[in-house]
């Protein structure tokens, strides 16, 4: 079913923070911060992977999701939907489901056999295509993607994710710059300020996870990480 009415976008955002929080796929520690991808450390970690164990959370923030990118690009604007292996693929399948379009996903790398493909499921030349992941830092994942999909002869002009991290300034121009427009449900300042209203954490922690997002180098530099 295409969903077509909602709440707007600052209660969408709300209630997306709310479920995360409620499943507990966040977590802060500032006192043992969390080591990322990049080797660097922090004091918040999100796991959207959890979404897919909830069926009731996950079927209202695929709606949300659906809904926010008809808004924002328009109700006949894509042919296709991609996933970005691997965390976007259930996504991507649900979000198909929704908007009633075909489902592909794109892997990181060629696999090596085969046809060696990235795409896998049918993209053809000209398809307009969203692609859809659950989440996104700085965008460079999604960069790698986007050029995959357009290999194929398709157009990649959006990305659709649950969560954007919302802290690192030239996220918005680095995926601009490449052509393409994001799409999300909510960021850490969206979570930091249920937790606080739902006193999910103590004044401490949120007090430090304020300072790391408000300057996450800083907050690292500071702590010997830079």
């Amino acid at each position: 079913m295409i969903p077509s009415s909602f709440p707007d976008k600052t209660e969408i955002a709300r209630l997306t923070a709310r479920a995360l929080l409620e499943i507990g796929a966040v977590d802060f520690n500032a006192r043992e911060p969390f080591i990322y991808a990049s080797g660097l450390p922090g004091p918040t970690y999100v796991d959207c992977r959890k979404l897919i164990s909830y069926p009731r959370i996950r079927s209202t923030l695929m709606d949300f999701l659906a809904v926010t990118v008809m808004r924002d690009a328009g109700f006949e604007a894509f042919d296709n939907i991609a996933g970005g292996e691997t965390a976007g693929i259930p996504f991507a399948a649900l979000m198909a489901e929704r908007l009633a379009l075909p489902m592909t996903y794109v892997r990181k790398k060629p696999k090596g056999y085969g046809r060696n493909a990235r795409i896998e499921g049918a993209m053809t030349e000209g398809q307009r295509v969203l692609l859809v992941e659950d989440l996104t830092t700085d965008g460079g994942s999604k960069l790698s993607f986007v050029d995959a999909i357009r290999d194929t002869g398709a157009t990649c002009a959006h990305t659709a994710v649950i969560f954007y991290y919302g802290i690192f300034p030239d996220t918005i121009q680095k995926l601009g710059d490449h052509g393409v427009s994001l799409h999300h449900l909510c960021t850490w300042w969206d979570v930091l300020q249920e937790a606080r209203d739902s006193a999910a954490f103590d004044a401490e922690t949120l007090a430090e996870v304020e300072s790391f997002l408000t300057a996450p180098r800083a907050w690292q530099d500071a702590r010997g990480a830079g």
